[in-house]
Order: C-alpha cells, then sequence, then structure tokens
C-alpha cells in the first residue's frame, strides 16, 4: 500500500499563504477578485458552477473576455491568451503556474461528499507570488494546524442579522426566502404561496445552472417576492432578500438524515440583508423554533470550530487497477485528517475492477490512467451505482477501441434522446440531468472526433431543456389565480361571481379579468393552460350577466347611449359598439364590440338596439340636412346647392358654388333661407349646425368617411371647438377640409368659425362702402376705400396682433400705413391717440375670447368669392416712414386751403410769419401734434398687388409714390377690392395724392437719361412757383402741368419736407366742406395773417 507523501513540509505549506476568515456577506469573495486582477496572472476555485459563472462575467467585464478562461465540468471557455482562470474546485488544472491563486468556502473540507478536493487544493496547490483561502471562521483552527505560518485575516459581518421568530407562510414579509430540504417540500410551498400571495421562484440543486439563473432573475426582477429554495442558495449566490424562512432544519446527506448544524444554518441564514443593509431569519411551516443558544449563535456568528478535515489521496498509483485502489485507500499522515467516505467514483472503479473485459484491457499505466478518468463522470442523473458503472465502462470500451474515440453516431442518438421540450418539470429535469452528463462528456479533451462541435450541441441542447424548465416552474408557481377557481370548474358546479363597478370580474373571491361591455379580457398575466381555465371560468360564471345585460341594453332610453369623441358607442360608460364607414356619409355603420360570449338572439338584440339608436341619433342632431335634402320645394339650381351643402355637412365654401349662386333668383334663395340656409360672403350654411354637438356628429360622419384624412386629430379639434372659441390655432399637418368640417376656416394663423367669419364681414363692409358726408361714419371707416381694425373686430375673432393681420390678409385685404386724419389728431387725448395709433399687430381681444399665439405657419384660407387673390407677402412699410422728422402734420394757417403741389415740384419750408402768429395764438386754438403720426390701414387687394414686382436699386433723387384703392361691397356681402398696388411692394405715405396724378402719362422708366439736368430744373421750378401761386388764387387745379412736365425728383431730405407743408390733405378739384376741421384751420390761419398785416 502506497501513502499520499507530503508536498512540502509543514512550514513549507503556510509560507504566503492569506486566509480571510469571516461569516457570509463580508466581501471575501470581492476580495479576491481585486487580488486577482492586481496580479499578472491568477486562478479562484469556486464551490458551484453557477457561482463560477457569476465571478466569471465580473472578472470578464474588468479584465476582457479575451483574458478570461472558464473552466468547470459542463463548459470551459479558454481563450488563446487567458490570464486569469474561473473554476469550480474540483475542475481547477493542477499543471498551471499562476501568480495568484483563490480557494473559496473552504470549510467545505470538511464535507463527507466533496471535502477531500477542498483539502488536497488546500494543502497542495499554490501560485508563484501570493496564494489566498476564503471560509468561515470555523475552520481557523485548522488551518493554524494544517498551514503553520499562514497569515490569517477576520473580516467581520457588514450588516446585522437579527431572529425574527415564528410565523406563517401566507405572513411571511415580502422580499423572504423559504429553505427547505427537499424537491417535494419545495414544491409543495411554492404552490402555497402561488395561491395565496401570487407566485414564488424555485431554486433547487438539481436545477441547471442557466435554469436557476433564470429562477433568481424572476426574484430579482421583482416579478415575484418570494423565493423557495434548498440550502443551494447558502453558497455564494448575492440575493436581494430581507428574510430567510426555515421550513425544515433536518435534511439527507447522502448517508442520513440529519439536523443542520449552527454553521450550516448559519450559511444559508446570512443570505438575509447584502452589503450594509440589515436581515432577519426565522422558522416557518413544520420547522419548531430555535433554541436560545443556537439563535445566540447564529447571530453572533460565533461556532464550534472544525475539528477534522475529510483526505483522500491524490497520489495515485496508475501501474495496476489493484494498485490504483490501494493508493485510493491510503489513510492521511497529517493530524486533524481523515480518510474519506468511498465516494461515487471509487464505487465505480470497484464494479468496473470486477469486469472480465475491463480487467483484460486495463493492464498498461495508460489504460488504466483512462479508466480512473471515465470512473469520475459525474453521476448528474442520480441513478443506482450499477447503472452509471455499466454507462462508464461502455464509455472505457469505446475509448480504448480501434478508434480510440467514442462513436460519433452513439454519442448523437444519446444527445437526442433528451432533445425535447416537451413534458412536466420532473420530465425536463430529468432530461437536464442527462444532457449535463452528455456535455461533461463532450468536454473531454479527446473523448470526441469533434469535440467543439458536441459542446456547442450539448450546450444548445441543455439551454433549450433548461429555458423550457423555466416557463413550466413559472406556469406552475408564477400564477396569480388560485388552485381554489380550478378545483371548483373541476367540480362543475356554480361559481360564485361579482362584476365590480369598474368592471372587474371575481370568481370565488379572485380577480379572473375586466367585462367592458360585452367583451371579455382575462388577466394579462395568464398563459398557456391558465388563461384557458381563466376564460372557461368566465364563460360559466359570465353567461348570466351577458344575457342580462344584453335584455337590459335592449330596453335602454336613448339618453343612456352616447357617441364619445373617438367614435365609439357607450352604454353606462361601457364600449358596446363602433362607427365604420357607410356608403353615405349621413349613414355610417355599427360595429358592435362583443366577443364569443355574447352569442345567438342576445346578440341580434343589442345589434338592432343600436342601429335603431344611431339611425335616430344623426336625424335628430343633424336634422336641418335632412329637412333640407329631402325639400320637395326647393327646384332646378337651388337643388344643387342645397344638394351640395348637404354633402358638405351644411358648411359650404361660397367659392366653389360661386357660378350657381349668381344664377339663383330671389324667389330660390328665399326658399333657401326659409329651410335655415345663410349666404354669407364667404360661407354657404345652416347656423342650426354650428352648435357644438351636430358640429361633433357632422366632423365624426367626415373622418369616418375620409380615412386617414388626419382622424386622429378629430377628438383635439372637436374639444377646442367645444370651448367656445370663435378661433383656434391651425396645425399645418391638419387637412383644411378637417376644419370646415368642424366649422372653421382656415384663416392665416387661425381658423375663425364661418358664422364669426360673416360677422367680421359685416364689420367691415360698412366701412369700406362709407363716403363722407352721405352717412355717419362707422366704426373703422378711413376714407371709404379703407378701414382701421377695431376692437370689436379683434374681439369678436378672439385674434390679435400678427395674427388677426394674417386673417386680413388671408381675406384679400393689404395694409397701408397713411398720415393720421386732421380730425382725430386734434380732437383725441393724448393717451386714447397712442392707443388709436397703435398698429394692428399690438390690439388685444376682449377679456373671453381667447386668442392663443400660433407658432407654426398656416395656409391662407381662399378669398372671398367675388374677389379671389392669390396669396401675397406682407406689404412691408417704407423704410423712410421711421425717418420723417417731428414736424407738424396740420400747422397753422391763413389762407384758404390749396390743393397740393406736385410732388415734382420743390418743397418749400412753412413762413416764418406763419410760425411766428402760430406762436402767438391762443393755446387751445393753435395747439397741433408735436410729430406726425401714421395709422394702419387696411384696404382690399387690387390687381397691381398680384403683379410680380421687381427689386430696383435705391434712388434718392426720386420720390416714392403709391395707390390706394377702393372698393364697394358686392352684393350678399362680397368684396369687390380695387386693382391699385404700390410699386415695388411699398406703401405710399401721402395716399391722397393718387386722385391728383391719374391723368398722368407713366413716370419715366430707371435708368433714363436726362438733357441738361440742371438748366431745366432751374426753369421748371421758377414755372412750377409761379403757376402753384396762380393756382390757389384760382382755387382749381385743373390746369395742373401734367406729369411729363414734372422737374427732377428730389432728394430725400426734400421729399420729407412735403409733410410739413400746410396742403396735400384734399382731393384735387373738390371744394372743401366748411365745417370741416381743415376749413376751420384755414380760416384760422387767415385771420391770424390779417391781423399781422394791419
Amino acid at each position: 500500500m502506497s501513502f499520499s507523501r507530503p508536498a512540502r513540509d509543514a512550514r513549507a505549506r503556510g509560507a504566503g499563504v492569506t486566509a480571510v476568515l469571516g461569516p457570509t456577506n463580508t466581501g471575501k469573495t470581492f476580495l479576491a477578485i481585486e487580488r486577482m486582477l492586481a496580479h499578472s496572472s491568477g486562478m479562484i476555485g469556486l464551490p458551484l458552477r453557477l457561482l463560477a459563472r457569476e465571478v466569471y462575467n465580473k472578472v470578464a467585464d474588468k479584465a476582457g473576455k479575451e483574458n478570461v478562461a472558464l473552466i468547470t465540468g459542463e463548459e470551459k471557455i479558454k481563450p488563446e491568451k487567458a490570464r486569469y482562470w474561473v473554476c469550480t474546485v474540483e475542475a481547477m488544472p493542477r499543471d498551471l503556474d499562476v501568480a495568484f491563486l483563490a480557494i473559496d468556502e473552504v470549510q467545505l473540507a470538511a464535507d463527507l461528499e466533496r471535502g477531500h478536493v477542498f483539502t488536497d487544493r488546500m494543502l497542495n496547490q499554490r501560485a508563484r507570488e501570493e496564494t489566498m483561502i476564503l471560509g468561515a471562521a470555523t475552520i481557523r483552527p485548522m488551518v493554524e494546524k494544517l498551514l503553520p505560518g499562514a497569515n490569517i485575516v477576520t473580516r467581520p459581518r457588514l450588516s446585522q442579522l437579527t431572529y425574527a421568530g415564528e410565523k406563517k407562510i401566507t405572513r411571511l414579509p415580502r422580499r423572504s426566502a423559504i429553505v427547505a430540504f427537499s424537491a417535494d417540500e419545495v414544491y409543495a410551498i411554492a404552490e402555497l404561496i402561488r395561491r395565496q400571495r401570487g407566485g414564488a421562484a424555485v431554486v433547487l440543486g438539481a436545477l441547471s445552472p442557466r435554469t436557476r439563473n433564470a429562477q433568481v432573475a424572476l426574484y430579482q426582477n421583482g416579478d415575484v417576492d418570494y423565493l423557495v429554495a434548498t440550502d443551494a442558495i447558502g453558497m455564494g449566490l448575492n440575493l436581494d432578500v430581507d428574510h430567510v424562512a426555515f421550513a425544515a432544519d433536518r435534511k439527507f446527506d447522502g448517508y442520513q438524515y440529519r439536523k443542520l448544524n449552527p454553521a450550516e444554518l448559519a450559511q444559508v441564514a446570512g443570505r438575509a440583508g447584502r452589503a450594509t443593509r440589515d436581515g432577519t431569519f426565522g422558522v416557518t411551516g413544520r420547522c419548531e423554533a430555535f433554541e436560545p443558544e443556537l439563535i445566540r449563535a447564529l447571530e453572533s456568528h460565533v461556532f464550534e470550530p472544525l475539528r477534522v478535515l475529510q483526505w483522500r489521496n491524490s497520489d495515485l498509483e496508475f501501474a495496476s487497477i489493484g494498485a490504483l485502489q490501494a493508493s485510493l485507500a491510503a489513510t492521511p499522515q497529517l493530524s486533524g485528517l481523515t480518510r474519506a467516505p468511498i465516494a461515487e467514483d471509487i464505487q465505480v472503479l470497484d464494479h468496473a475492477a470486477r469486469d472480465a473485459d475491463v480487467r483484460a484491457i486495463a493492464t498498461s499505466k495508460a489504460a488504466v490512467e483512462r479508466l480512473w478518468e471515465v470512473c469520475q463522470v459525474p453521476d448528474y442523473r442520480k441513478i443506482a451505482p450499477a447503472t452509471h458503472a455499466e454507462l462508464a465502462t461502455t464509455l472505457y470500451g469505446f475509448l480504448m477501441g480501434r478508434e480510440a474515440t467514442i462513436p460519433t453516431d452513439w454519442f448523437a442518438r444519446q444527445v437526442a434522446h433528451a432533445d425535447r421540450a416537451d413534458g412536466d418539470i420532473d420530465t425536463l429535469s430529468n432530461r437536464i440531468a442527462h444532457v449535463r452528463t452528455w456535455t461533461f462528456v463532450a468536454n473531454r479533451p479527446d473523448w470526441l472526433a469533434d469535440p467543439a462541435h458536441w459542446q456547442s450541441v450539448t450546450r444548445a441542447v441543455e439551454d433549450k431543456l433548461s429555458d423550457a424548465l423555466h416557463e413550466r416552474l413559472s406556469e406552475r408557481f408564477v400564477d396569480r389565480r388560485t388552485s381554489v377557481l380550478m378545483r371548483r370548474l373541476r367540480e362543475n358546479v356554480t361559481l360564485e361571481s361579482e362584476i365590480g363597478k369598474s368592471g372587474e370580474v371575481t370568481v370565488e373571491g379572485h380577480v379572473i379579468g375586466r367585462l367592458d361591455g360585452f367583451t371579455f379580457a382575462p388577466d394579462a398575466s395568464a398563459a398557456g393552460s391558465e388563461a384557458k381555465a381563466l376564460n372557461a371560468a368566465a364563460q360559466k360564471a359570465l353567461a348570466s350577466e351577458i344575457e342580462a345585460r344584453a335584455t337590459r341594453l335592449s330596453q335602454a332610453a336613448n339618453e343612456q347611449i352616447v357617441l364619445a369623441a373617438d367614435g365609439t358607442v357607450r352604454w353606462q360608460g361601457d364600449a358596446v359598439g363602433k362607427l365604420i364607414a357607410g356608403d353615405d356619409t349621413l349613414r355610417p355603420r355599427m360595429r358592435l364590440l362583443a366577443d364569443e360570449h355574447l352569442t345567438g338572439p342576445a346578440r341580434d338584440l343589442v345589434q338592432n338596439r343600436l342601429d335603431l339608436w344611431l339611425k335616430n341619433h344623426i336625424e335628430k342632431v343633424l336634422a336641418p340636412l335632412f329637412q333640407l335634402s329631402a325639400a320637395e320645394d326647393i327646384t332646378g339650381m337651388a337643388r344643387g346647392v342645397a344638394f351640395q351643402l348637404v354633402e358638405a355637412l351644411g358648411v359650404l365654401e361660397r367659392q366653389k358654388v360661386s357660378e350657381e349662386v349668381k344664377g339663383l333668383d330671389q324667389p330660390a334663395r328665399a326658399t333657401l333661407r326659409k329651410y335655415g340656409v345663410r349666404f354669407g360672403a364667404y360661407h354657404i350654411y345652416l347656423p342650426l349646425l354650428l352648435k357644438p354637438a351636430p358640429r361633433a356628429l357632422a366632423t365624426q360622419l367626415w373622418a369616418l368617411k375620409h380615412e386617414g384624412g388626419n382622424a386622429a386629430k378629430v377628438p383635439d379639434l372637436l374639444h377646442l371647438a367645444a370651448s367656445g372659441r370663435t378661433s383656434i390655432p391651425v396645425d399645418k399637418e391638419t387637412a383644411r377640409s378637417l376644419y370646415r368640417a368642424v366649422g372653421y376656416r382656415v384663416a392665416g394663423e387661425r381658423a375663425i368659425r364661418v358664422d364669426i367669419l360673416e360677422r367680421l364681414a359685416d364689420l367691415i363692409r360698412p366701412a369700406l362702402s362709407w363716403r363722407e358726408g352721405a352717412t355717419p361714419k362707422p366704426p373703422g371707416a378711413f376714407d371709404g376705400r379703407s378701414f382701421t381694425v377695431t376692437g370689436a373686430m379683434t374681439s369678436l375673432t378672439g385674434a390679435a396682433g400678427e395674427d388677426f393681420a394674417s386673417i386680413l390678409r388671408s381675406l384679400g385685404y393689404r395694409m397701408d400705413r397713411k398720415p393720421k386724419p386732421a380730425e382725430q389728431a386734434n380732437e383725441t387725448k393724448p393717451a386714447e391717440q397712442a392707443n388709436e395709433t397703435k398698429p394692428a399687430s399690438e390690439a388685444t381681444p376682449v377679456e373671453g375670447k381667447p386668442a392663443e399665439q400660433v407658432t407654426q405657419p398656416a395656409e391662407v384660407a381662399d378669398a372671398p368669392v367675388a374677389a379671389v387673390a392669390p396669396d401675397v407677402a406682407p406689404i412691408r412699410v417704407a423704410s423712410s416712414l421711421s425717418l420723417l422728422p417731428a414736424t407738424d402734420f396740420f400747422p397753422v394757417a391763413t389762407a384758404p386751403v390749396a390743393p397740393p403741389e406736385p410732388q415734382s415740384a420743390p418743397q418749400e419750408t412753412a413762413p416764418a410769419p406763419a410760425a411766428e402768429a402760430a406762436a402767438a395764438a391762443p393755446p387751445a386754438e393753435t395747439s397741433a401734434p408735436a410729430a406726425e403720426q401714421f395709422i394702419e390701414v387696411w384696404r382690399p387687394a387690387g390687381r397691381a398687388d398680384h403683379k410680380p414686382r421687381h427689386k430696383r436699386p435705391p434712388r434718392r433723387d426720386r420720390p416714392q409714390a403709391a395707390a390706394a384703392t377702393s372698393a364697394p361691397i358686392a352684393g350678399d356681402g362680397m368684396a369687390d377690392p380695387a386693382a391699385a398696388a404700390s410699386p415695388a411692394g411699398e406703401t405710399s405715405s401721402a395716399p391722397e395724392q393718387k386722385d391728383q396724378r391719374r391723368d398722368r402719362p407713366p413716370r419715366r422708366e430707371h435708368g433714363e437719361k436726362r438733357v441738361d439736368v440742371q438748366n431745366r430744373r432751374e426753369r421748371d421750378q421758377r414755372n412750377q412757383r409761379q403757376d402753384r401761386r396762380d393756382k390757389r388764387s384760382e382755387g382749381s387745379q385743373d390746369d395742373r402741368p401734367r406729369r411729363r412736365d414734372r422737374g427732377p425728383q428730389v432728394d430725400r431730405a426734400e421729399r420729407e419736407q412735403y409733410y410739413a407743408k400746410p396742403h396735400g390733405g384734399f382731393r384735387q378739384g373738390k371744394e372743401a366742406d366748411p365745417n370741416s376741421p381743415f376749413a376751420k384751420l384755414a380760416a384760422l390761419k387767415q385771420q391770424l395773417e390779417d391781423t399781422k398785416q394791419r
């Protein structure tokens, strides 16, 4: 018999070794990872494959996957230049030379099954620079005895662990882990928690690492609040557990049932509270309460130290099978070590040694070594030792045969037997155990012809089975329904059902789904067979309720059924139908919202009632349309207009039927008006249909007929329209036809309600048709050809500033800046004057008429029918207007008002005597504005506004002129804008002069040469001054020199002086009104001059 010789003497075994000891949650594994990464190379041995995979991921994230290898019995990841090795303790390579070595959970050296492996690694495996062993404080005496001279470091627990007493399983707090020690107990507890608390994750040692990871993730992610597990969670798994409850304290250790010792209980209880968060532990189920001494030991982490470790000879003899058996039976020579019990691999070797064929083959050292390798294949299936030994001898026969490898076709058949994902939890668990065996075989370097291929195949099969097992566990233990529901269904008894106010369906005290109208929606968390069970329960429990609802709906009054903004028909708040497009816009169809629970006569009853309600509802709300369509006294062209108005759902743009409207005689118009039709300047519409209810219904019908026409924007538009706003912001992505369907017209950056738009036209029409002296001046009137913006206009539309200006531009009006009339300049108070001369862009709407700012530019609406004007850019005020000198616009005059002199004549300054006389006059009669004032006026656009404008280079010696337009309003409120506009897009600052120059020939083109300009200028100035004096005395301008006789244009400074002259305010050839302020000022000036001469 041979004995294992010590690798080194006692002193040498402890040299360079650091032992980090302490309870769980002390950061020992984290410290080992950090120390290993600080070296050029290293290896760490861990007790579980699952924990090895977790550490591998951490190290790979820090050092890179190309530098980290993972070695376990069933999985190998070996990069070519790996520097760090993460292994299970059994799979740690013995031939690696690394700078750092760590062995975790070395207290397992006392375990009867695996302890001898940990003892061997602790005694015989070392690194070049640093060796670290990690474990509980109970192994300290053995470390001091077996590794003298080792540096021992004790680390305290980072959090407190306290005893919480005994609690029922159904009363356990959230984030609890319940620990049992058999699969049957784990399943039973998980079933109970599923019925009472919604579900639990399950962790068993028999599960594959992939399945265990998936179950742990289910708990860690918060999908379930409870974890039921064996003591497998006690080995290094980091879990977010607040409380650990022991459902048992006895387990089968492979030899007998025994109670767990305090150190083993502490290893599991230590999972509660991680990092600096405190945890608790206790008992539940049929487990008896812990004794006070045990509680104190668990809370203080003080336990009986280990006195002996398991040992097995690692220096084996392979001369023969007998020599191998003898070396395995050797006893330890060191104190504190004991020979380990006969393990599974030794039992397989003994069985093989009795086989004559094996003895005949195993005659050489290599053959015996191969036999020992085969005997170490783990029995994942947990079958009888003899059956597992037969598998080992079969593999040995293949490896020692002619091919020296396992036949590929035989191996493929074994893998195919396990490659099925059907079956229950136990079936899948057995298949995973089988495939894990073949995964172990495939990871042997020379047992298969193509080991890399079969490694990937077996890993894929194991992953597929693991995923299927996880799904089965989730279906069984993470279902929110109760077993009571399924049991009552199997018993075929009447179920107690209740429907809450919000539609929740409760059967036997458990919520199974929601009933919305006639549609049952099961709980979304149900899957597979559970979903079928819920539907079956609902069908049985809701059969009577569905029929009762159908009867109540058929007898319901029309007021109980409503149409929502999204086209859904609701009864008592529940959706029962949906409008869909029909052949006619006014005749949509009703689609019933119900599932298979509503069938037969009850379904027909509901469908007929909803169809009848929809017909009555449309005919009631849109009654004017049906009356107009059915009118027999509307004939001829009026019938065509009425037909188009009905198709447009009560709002028809007048431009589309302008020719038909012109052809209507007065009796035909009267007939249409009798049915509520109104002829507006921009629309022909039915005012009764502009109310919120009919307009909302009309919009929904339009959206059904025009699918894709911004139907999603209908609810928002209806909400804005129902708020009573006269105008709303325009969304450029919304179709203009949708705004028309809502009852609005897009005008610039606002959409105005059509009746408000007609009222705005009613305000503008008298202002444009007013003539001085004929009628009282209406609000907003200016000169009979333009108007100013009034507060009534902005208040009516709910828009001001640039928004209101865009409205006017879209309606065909253009803005000019003109001098403020004298009666406003002299009779208005200063504060009111400032408000009156404020441009339209600064006006504010009246409170209660919202005018929201539009951030998106909108389409410009159509112009009035009789004067359709294409969009043009807003006319920009000439820059010279802002540079005008601060001179009196209407100075005191002492002579009759004379017609303005031509612009081509030189501008003269006011005589000094007149200024002195004005200064000597009484203040009440001589006060005048200190600066010339201008206001914004609007006029209908003419043909000149649509001509292409060509930008010309500025000339300082040519004055700018502009022409204004005037147009009376045509019949039915249609504007007829004149065709005159400013050249180059600039507005005139003296609009009254255009009548004086209408008979002049066109101005000389830019760049045309002038001959003898200087001589002609002096001659013309003298002649024109003389002519002007003659005309003043005659009081007529009929003999005014024609435009072609005018002298050269003056520069800007001379041109601006024109506005300080005491003339330019009256039309040519028109007598001044003796009652006007202008005549009074002229008389006053004449009086002052006469007084001065005397």
